[in-house]
């Protein structure tokens, strides 16, 4: 059992931080921007909640964070009463934030010059997957740093793998975000096409996923897309700021990225049109 901590209690660190102490029995300190919802967590778990990130780094073995963008990560690493001015030398710090290769490098050489470790791990499954422990995770740092953490993420991963030196991971979830956006797009207008062509949408897609057509959004996406539905999963602001990253990254890098760039701006019509909060899969109601 180790002594962790966990910053950041939304739809996706809320569940994980619950494995961290059911499945993983280790002692647990919560931080949450909203005091209610951590006061609440520590309620249903028997953890701990506290007022500060600095507060719930102090005496851990592993601090844990997942929250929205460069700049929350930052407020709660380095900030006024940030988790950094509380990590223990040797300490590690895991990032689960879906964030820039930029800001993983810069908080991993801030940690590694105050004697402790970090890796950024930015986690796919959605809130599915976090509710069930079966995040698939991918990692950037140092080697001997990730072996210790590795048996501690376990607790809410069916995968996890370190992908290279610090920003690995963010790049690699950049990838994983770069092909969901062109599958749904393709899945939005080939449900879109089937419906136009009066076709029995449920057996298309009964016959077209057993062969080389199918995918996970094919899989647990088609009827709610079909019905109209779209209430299930990754929220729509939330794919523009992953995608933002992913071009900024491609700007920088040199890398083409036309139909990633394409879906973006769809996404942005998904927006105007009132579909901030729907699911990714909202891409099917612009062709309506």
């Amino acid at each position: 059992m180790a002594k962790v901590a966990f910053i950041g209690l939304g739809v996706m660190g809320y569940p994980m931080a619950g494995h961290l102490r059911v499945k993983g029995g280790h002692e647990v300190t919560v931080y949450n921007r909203t005091g209610a919802k951590a006061q609440a967590w520590a309620a249903q778990f028997g953890g701990h909640a506290v007022a500060t990130p600095r507060e719930a780094a102090l005496g851990q073995d592993m601090v844990f964070a997942c929250v929205g963008n460069d700049d929350d990560l930052r407020q709660v690493t380095v900030g006024a009463d940030g988790a950094f001015a509380g990590m223990a030398k040797g300490a590690i710090f895991v990032d689960h934030t879906t964030a820039s290769a930029d800001v993983a490098r810069e908080l991993h050489a801030a940690a590694t010059a105050a004697g402790f470790g970090f890796i950024d791990a930015p986690v796919s499954g959605g809130q599915a997957g976090a509710e069930n422990g079966v995040l698939t995770v991918m990692c950037g740092g140092d080697a001997a740093v990730y072996a210790k953490a590795e048996p501690v993420i376990a607790a809410f991963a069916r995968a996890c793998r370190l992908m290279g030196p610090s920003g690995a991971g963010q790049l690699t979830k950049m990838v994983n975000q770069i092909c969901i956006g062109g599958l749904v797009q393709a899945l939005s207008e080939g449900v879109h096409f089937a419906q136009k062509a009066g076709l029995d949408v449920e057996a298309v897609i009964e016959v077209i996923s057993k062969g080389a057509a199918q995918s996970w959004q094919m899989e647990n996406r088609y009827r709610t897309m079909n019905e109209g539905k779209f209430d299930f999963g990754f929220a729509v602001d939330w794919m523009r700021k992953d995608l933002s990253i992913c071009l900024e990254e491609a700007r920088r890098n040199g890398a083409q990225l036309p139909v990633t760039a394409l879906v973006d701006q769809f996404y942005a019509e998904v927006q105007k049109l009132g579909g901030g909060r729907w699911d990714t899969s909202s891409l099917l109601a612009r062709l309506k």
